[in-house]
Formats: structure tokens, sequence, C-alpha cells
């Protein structure tokens, strides 16, 4: 009697009837699946969007800022790259702004963090070294901005010589290191 009874279908329940609904919650999570693939792409695309966002605001009035501590520069370039005899990027500039005695190197960043100012560091090594192959006698100077600033990006930035551009409200804030570091 308990073999007969095992195979009598359990609460109404038949193999039909469950594989329908394995079928059935299979399909729903393949949904949810490309749904939550969309959502990251469309939340990656946001993230872009807000660093284009904030890389144009810390452009909008650099200049006018930098000039107020007497560099006077005169021409801005945005997403600039450094290319090597190959055509191979060497870095990438989010802000560049020159005169004849200076270039200022801006990297931008949603949220600076403290990788980020040692990733500049290295960047602005790079930079020099492909300016002193071109024979570019000025003077090469960072600085790093950021919506939003992780403990200690800022303090370790300003050691390192990089300015600090800040967006503080209506404008942008910069702060300057107590010795500019050149390259």
């Amino acid at each position: 009697m308990a073999k007969s009874a095992m195979r009598e279908p359990v609460m109404g329940l038949t193999f039909e009837k469950v594989w329908a609904m394995f079928q059935e919650t299979d399909r729903k999570m393949q949904e949810t699946d490309r749904k939550m693939q969309e959502t990251d792409r469309l939340i990656g695309r946001l993230g872009s969007r807000l660093g284009d966002l904030i890389e144009h605001l810390t452009a909008s009035d650099i200049i006018d800022r930098f000039n107020e501590k007497g560099y006077r520069f005169l021409h801005i370039s945005r997403n600039h790259r450094i290319k090597d005899e190959a055509n191979q990027v060497m870095a990438e500039i989010d802000i560049l702004l020159e005169n004849g005695d200076y270039v200022m190197v801006v990297e931008v960043k949603t949220n600076l963090t403290k990788t980020d100012v040692k990733n500049h560091l290295k960047r602005m090594d790079v930079i020099k070294r492909d300016a002193q192959r071109h024979g570019d006698k000025r003077k090469y100077i960072g600085s790093v901005a950021g919506a939003l600033l992780t403990e200690g990006a800022r303090e370790y930035a300003l050691s390192q010589g990089f300015y600090v551009i800040e967006h503080p409200g209506q404008t942008v804030e910069i702060t300057a290191p107590k010795v500019t570091h050149e390259w």
C-alpha cells in the first residue's frame, strides 16, 4: 500500500504540473537576468554621463580660476591623448590647459580617491617624458578634480604637489599645494 500511495498525486500535484512550474520559474529567472543586465548597462551609461558632467563643470571656468592664481592660460582642450610612435595611447588627459610656459594636466573623477592621485602621478611622468621626447621645455603641473573626495585624497594630492579642484557649489574651488611639483 505504501508503494501505490507514492504513485498518487500529492496535494493535486502531478509530474506534468511540477514540470510546468519549473519551466515557468526558469523563464522568469531568464527574464530577470535579462532585466538585470539591461539595468547594469544603463547604470554604466549613467555613471559615464555623470563623469562627463563633472568634467564639463570643472572645465567651465577652470581657466579663469587658474588665471586668478597668476598662470594666464590661453588654451584649454579636453580628452587629450598622448600617443607613442606606434600610435598607441600612452596617456589620456581629461583637461589640458596651456600657455607658453606651463601645461596644467587635470585628472577629473566623480569620486576622487588616493589611488586616483597615485595613478595621476604615474601619468604625469609619462606625459613629461613624452614632452621631453618632443623638445617641449614648458613646465608641467598636475591637478586633480572631484565632485567627491574620499578621506585622505585631498591631503595626499596636495602633499604630492597637485592642485586640488573641488566643487563646493556654483563654481570650482582650487587649493594650491605648499610646494607645486613641476615635471
